[in-house]
């Protein structure tokens, strides 16, 4: 008897040990669940907060983000970043997740970088070394932190960063001077992946993007970011004959171990024309095509002057109506101060 009690107490405690494991197990799925519906990949608020606050495009088309479908990329579970098939079964796998395939066809600006970088020979240092998303990208970048963030540009959202892995050569002469005012990537990233008139007029009448945005590598735009001079993305919008022009702080995925040469940014003809307070073409539209310019382009918005285009049939129209421009500043940056553009356009001395 004394055995069976043993035997009896041993059971009871497996069954409880089990049923430990089981409830400590639903619990951290379900914490696990809970952090990732308020992550960026989930919320899709990044995109909403620019389109809905702060002045924008929504102010000109009157449509609520809820009944756009850029939400298309929203992911709601597991299934669609880490579900692989096999023949007629599926699993679960973390290689899916890391596969660059999984992540660039809603990451498309990036994707069109990648292959304007291959075709140029200015693919991304890291892409040209065999490097994908996930090696940099952590799991609080893709399933957030628990935390809701309006944006990947409020701090704290995206956690990868080039000292992560790079210490600055507090050497070079670069580095010196600007006295880490700024970012890497304003002299690493060698162009800028920009839409212009992207998504709308054309795109509401058709529901299709396709042919109704102009995508283009384009010149380096420098903003104001966190204290730091960093590089920015543009969009240009037109919706019945309203213009309207987004700035951001944007990490373009163009990165080059070489850095660009200090006369692209210092004492170029552009900066001394917006030091006299003069306007300047952001980028020559000539032909039916967008030229950009041979150097780093500052925001300076009310001197920037943008072509704006609007679409019949498959031809891209200039709108030339006085309308005003509407200008949005987005995702915390501030466009470049006086006293910047003073010192930028000062004479390089070797």
């Amino acid at each position: 008897m004394f055995k069976s009690k043993r035997l009896f107490s041993k059971r009871i405690f497996t069954v409880i040990l089990v049923a430990c494991f089981i409830l400590i197990g639903s619990g951290l799925l379900i914490s696990q669940d809970a952090i990732f519906k308020k992550s960026l990949h989930s919320t899709t608020e990044g995109m909403r907060y620019w389109y809905e606050e702060n002045g924008g495009f929504k102010d000109v088309t009157g449509i609520p983000y809820s009944e756009l479908d850029c939400k298309s990329c929203h992911i709601e579970t597991c299934e669609k970043c880490h579900a692989e098939k096999k023949g007629e079964t599926f699993s679960f796998t973390v290689n899916k997740a890391k596969d660059m395939a999984t992540c660039l066809p809603c990451h498309s600006r990036e994707a069109a970088t990648f292959k304007f970088g291959k075709k140029n020979d200015m693919l991304d240092v890291h892409i040209a070394n065999d490097m994908v998303c996930s090696d940099c990208h952590k799991a609080e970048d893709v399933h957030g932190d628990g935390k809701f963030y309006q944006s990947m540009r409020e701090t704290g959202a995206v956690k990868a960063a080039c000292i992560d892995c790079h210490e600055p050569d507090s050497t070079l002469r670069a580095h010196r001077v600007h006295k880490g005012k700024l970012d890497c990537n304003a002299c690493h990233v060698k162009y800028t992946t920009t839409c212009m008139n992207c998504h709308f007029d054309r795109f509401l009448e058709t529901g299709s993007r396709k042919g109704n945005f102009v995508a283009l590598p384009a010149n380096v735009f420098l903003i104001n970011y966190n204290g730091k001079v960093t590089t920015a993305n543009v969009q240009t919008l037109v919706h019945k004959g309203e213009k309207f022009v987004a700035y951001a702080p944007y990490f373009t995925h163009a990165v080059q171990k070489q850095a660009r040469g200090c006369t692209e940014c210092h004492g170029t003809d552009l900066v001394k024309q917006l030091k006299k307070g003069k306007h300047v073409s952001a980028m020559e539209f000539k032909d039916g095509k967008f030229i950009p310019h041979d150097c780093v382009v500052p925001i300076v918005a009310d001197q920037l002057d943008w072509t704006f285009l609007s679409k019949t049939g498959d031809e891209w129209e200039v709108v030339k109506n006085d309308k005003p421009v509407r200008v949005q500043f987005v995702c915390y940056g501030t466009p470049l101060t006086k006293k910047q553009i003073k010192r930028m356009a000062l004479p390089f001395k070797k």
